[in-house]
């Protein structure tokens, strides 16, 4: 094929706008229940219904979740953990009326809370008394915020639940012990956010089902708590920040021992509920996910002789944490520079990969896909800053000599969160025709340790456009992008970095928010719990 010569941001593409409105689904909430493997499907041709499907072990898939409802529950707003599944049967929160259901197979479902203000999300199972243990979010007081408490609901009838823990501005990961003798929480309270401090808490339960008295074991205003995890035998693990890294520890006797210290991150701001980063494959073993420099590795952590493995795979991004073992075998959702979001199977003997479900199908060649350098740039104050840059890419063009691309700056949301590497279609949109695309986990993001997490604090807004606009002059200078034809974009809190660099700079010639705040004072007054102090 004979390259043309055409300048940058000509170029055609195969990658359309058709093609991204039509082809996409959203997967999260990882399941595994016997030789099934559950997840669930948010679908845009669908009306952003959605969906939990079942994968049988011959590939055959089944939508569990019949018309008429959606899986999907608004606790904090942001939802997560939505529902479980055991031995076929599906209980799930419902968005349009926010109670939760029992679906048995090949039955409809039938409710387990009544028909008022009520959310539940973060459930575990109690088999040894037959209920199931939720966060739930009662809306029906007359109080200015909703109240959130661990309830149980009976498994058989229709109640609101029975309050097992109260008193915090929010709960978190309520966690049985196998033998189902002791219970494991989060709780925090306003103004702290999960990823600025949050409280262990243990306590017995009682023959009754009732708690006895709890003992905080880990946390406080400084330190993020994040994924308690009871082991086979009874032992308590959990991940925390405490030296500036999200790290595993292990609880024993009152005493907190470190299991692997390292400058990586074994956590995840809690934005949403049910994420997972390190599980269980036997009592001596745990299979985990930690991120260092932007990008996922997962690796097996040998208890006995504290010796951390890496699992060598082709996957280098963790979605949300979506993280499994069952039979030898490591489920997760994720996907890699050439992979989109996807539902994958490691096989942890011969470490074969294998692609179980895609998130959308790759109709695009990869010669047209560009691959994503992770880049570290100085920006304010002697800092340094990192960043996925996009360079332009497309078999059938060569630019003009001497010509530098233009350069389209994303801005991700949260803020706190991180931008991915997986395969997006809306970035290679631009850099097959002719633009480069870079990606800023700016100051405030997740993956880069506590003090980088914390340099947003009191500075949104400045902090996040600076290392927007410093990254432009940085990939100028090297020649890797026009600074003349510059570009920014974002949704939610990266909508706001984008209006921001939009009024307060003059680097930017073009910009887009989408649904971006705008009025960080009527975001304070008007929105909900979670997000309100």
């Amino acid at each position: 094929m004979t390259r043309q010569v055409v300048p940058y941001g000509s170029w055609k593409s195969p990658i359309t706008a058709d093609l991204l409105a039509s082809t996409y689904v959203a997967l999260d909430e990882l399941r595994v229940d016997g030789d099934d493997v559950y997840w669930n499907e948010l679908r845009a041709s669908d009306k952003g219904r959605n969906v939990i499907v079942q994968r049988k072990p011959d590939g055959t898939l089944t939508d569990i979740t019949p018309p008429g409802f959606s899986a999907r529950t608004r606790v904090h707003e942001y939802g997560g953990g939505c529902y479980l599944v055991q031995n076929g049967t599906v209980y799930f929160s419902n968005y349009a009326d926010q109670r939760f259901y029992r679906q048995d197979p090949a039955k409809a479902p039938r409710p387990l809370t009544p028909p008022v203000d009520m959310r539940y999300a973060d459930s575990v199972f109690d088999q040894k008394r037959n209920r199931i243990i939720s966060i739930r979010e009662d809306h029906t007081l007359k109080t200015p915020q909703a109240v959130n408490t661990i309830v149980s609901l009976d498994l058989e009838k229709e109640s609101e639940g029975r309050i097992l823990v109260s008193g915090n501005d929010f709960y978190s990961t309520p966690r049985l012990s196998p033998d189902g003798s002791k219970l494991a929480w989060l709780t925090w309270n306003h103004p702290n956010m999960p990823w600025d401090g949050t409280d262990l808490w243990i306590a017995d339960v009682k023959p009754d089902g009732s708690l006895g008295q709890a003992e905080r074991i880990a946390g406080g205003l400084d330190e993020s708590i994040y994924q308690p995890v009871w082991s086979p035998d009874g032992e308590l693990y959990f991940s925390s920040d405490r030296t500036g890294w999200w790290n595993l520890y292990h609880w024993h006797n009152g005493e907190v021992e470190a299991l692997y210290p390292m400058e990586a991150e074994f956590g995840l701001p809690q934005w949403g509920f049910g994420s997972r980063t390190f599980v269980f494959e036997s009592q001596d073993r745990i299979v985990c996910a930690y991120t260092k420099n932007g990008l996922w590795n997962i690796a097996s952590l040998n208890l006995r002789k504290k010796k951390l493995e890496p699992i060598e795979t082709s996957i280098n991004q963790i979605d949300r944490g979506n993280l499994t073992v069952k039979n030898g075998q490591v489920f997760l959702i994720g996907g890699s520079a050439t992979e989109p979001s996807s539902v994958v199977r490691i096989d942890l003997s011969s470490r074969e990969t294998e692609i179980l479900h895609r998130s959308r199908e790759i109709t695009v060649g990869k010669e047209y896909i560009s691959i994503p350098n992770a880049i570290e740039f100085p920006t304010e104050i002697g800092r340094t800053a990192f960043a996925f840059f996009y360079p332009p890419k497309n078999p059938e063009y060569d630019a003009p000599q001497g010509e530098k691309p233009p350069l389209l700056v994303v801005s991700h949301g949260g803020p706190t969160s991180a931008s991915p590497s997986t395969l997006r279609y809306e970035i290679q949109y631009w850099t097959s025709r002719g633009i480069g695309v870079v990606d800023v986990n700016y100051g405030g993001s997740t993956g880069y340790g506590r003090e980088y997490r914390k340099r947003l604090n009191d500075q949104w807004g400045i902090v996040d456009v600076q290392d927007c606009v410093n990254v432009t002059r940085y990939l100028a200078s090297r020649g890797q992008a026009d600074g003349e034809r510059l570009g920014i974009r974002g949704g939610s809190a990266g909508g706001y970095t984008t209006l921001c660099a939009l009024a307060f700079t003059d680097t930017f010639k073009a910009g887009a928010s989408y649904f971006g705040v705008s009025d960080l004072e009527l975001l304070a007054k008007d929105t909900h719990k979670f997000e309100s102090r």
